[in-house]
């Protein structure tokens, strides 16, 4: 796996919702989701049932895009991730890791059944106006 600058990994962690975007017949949906990150696999994991849109989409083309926004009126400290990638249910290695990563960070998940889901992005652009007005990092994996 190519280096992800740190600040983005910092930002990823500091985090816990994305927006998914999907797309089938070019019908675009977006759906909110708590996620955990599993940095050693590069993948974000959540759950969802697959009765949901985004799901019923992602079953028929699982090219998708997404964010993660920081929040504030402050121009100065405005911070977002948008990201590219492929979305798919984990094999059972990776089903393992990615369980035990979303169980740590939502402990109340052990409750559901919905089966997980996780996002390996192709395409990472941080934009950061700490760093200076509209400064993006750009990362292609």
């Amino acid at each position: 796996m190519q280096n992800i600058d740190k600040r983005i990994l910092r930002f990823i962690h500091k985090h816990h919702v994305l927006t998914l975007a999907t797309s089938v017949n070019q019908e675009p949906y977006c759906a909110n989701m708590f996620y955990a990150y599993l940095e050693s696999e590069n993948v974000f994991v959540f759950t969802s049932e697959e009765k949901t849109r985004h799901i019923h989409d992602v079953l028929q083309n699982n090219k998708i895009a997404g964010s993660i926004v920081y929040e504030t009126k402050i121009v100065g400290l405005i911070r977002g991730l948008q990201f590219q990638g492929t979305m798919f249910e984990p094999d059972k290695k990776l089903l393992q890791a990615a369980k035990r990563a979303y169980l740590f960070r939502f402990p109340y998940a052990v409750l559901s059944n919905s089966p997980l889901w996780v996002i390996r992005p192709t395409f990472l652009k941080y934009t950061d106006n700490r760093l200076g007005f509209g400064k993006k990092i750009i990362v292609t994996l």
